[in-house]
């Protein structure tokens, strides 16, 4: 229902859920800012060898839906963000994730890249959206450049995120989890909780905790 219908469900199973839900995210959830949100990422063929994206399996829209504004998308609340993470392999790298090799077309001729893909951009980030009252969408795009920052040195947020897929991808036994362990989400997670005000990264850090002891790992 809240998938159709663009709203929201929660499960409260403690006071501390009960107070995120109805207390701090109250007003992302009533009050809408943007609607039909749509997210088009494009990397720079010079700079990404190929990408997968971590989630969002029932929110993909074929390309063609981005400019479509008859095409449903997603509500962003007041005060909410949204987090998307990309699993990448750069130019030039020879990794098992990739599949085999795809035989050339026979009626058509490859691609070649832009001039554009020459430049220091590692990708460009298109964002479209309506007004809460509005019928017709607005484009606005960010072209990005790859600061090479080490990801110990990132951000709190952005580890913290990491993590939480990370958890999430060996609870489902997923063949993309890579080398980490629970371990390694439980401690990456320990190490950005940040200002934890309401205590809810030290709770994912207890799921985890709990989650090792369950699976038998340390």
């Amino acid at each position: 229902l809240a998938n159709k219908g663009n709203g929201n469900y929660f499960y409260i199973d403690n006071i501390m859920e009960a107070k995120k839900v109805l207390v701090t995210e109250l007003c992302s959830t009533l009050f809408t800012i943007a609607k039909d949100v749509k997210i088009q990422v494009e990397f720079n063929p010079a700079k990404v060898k190929s990408y997968r994206l971590v989630g969002y399996e029932n929110r993909l829209l074929a390309k063609e839906d981005f400019n479509d504004d008859k095409k449903d998308a997603g509500e962003i609340g007041a005060g909410h963000s949204v987090t998307a993470l990309y699993e990448l392999v750069p130019a030039g790298i020879d990794v098992d994730a990739i599949g085999p090799k795809v035989d050339e077309l026979k009626y058509q001729s490859e691609s070649k890249p832009t001039d554009a893909a020459d430049s220091e951009e590692l990708m460009t980030l298109k964002l479209r959206y309506k007004e809460p009252d509005g019928e017709a969408s607005q484009l606005v795009e960010f072209p990005i450049v790859d600061g090479f920052v080490p990801f110990d040195d990132a951000d709190n947020d952005l580890r913290f995120a990491a993590a939480v897929a990370s958890f999430g991808m060996q609870l489902r036994r997923s063949p993309y989890a890579g080398s980490w362990t629970l371990s390694d989400a439980m401690n990456t997670a320990n190490r950005a909780k940040g200002t934890d005000r309401d205590g809810l990264r030290d709770e994912f850090v207890t799921l985890v905790q709990k989650a090792s002891e369950l699976m038998g790992e340390e």
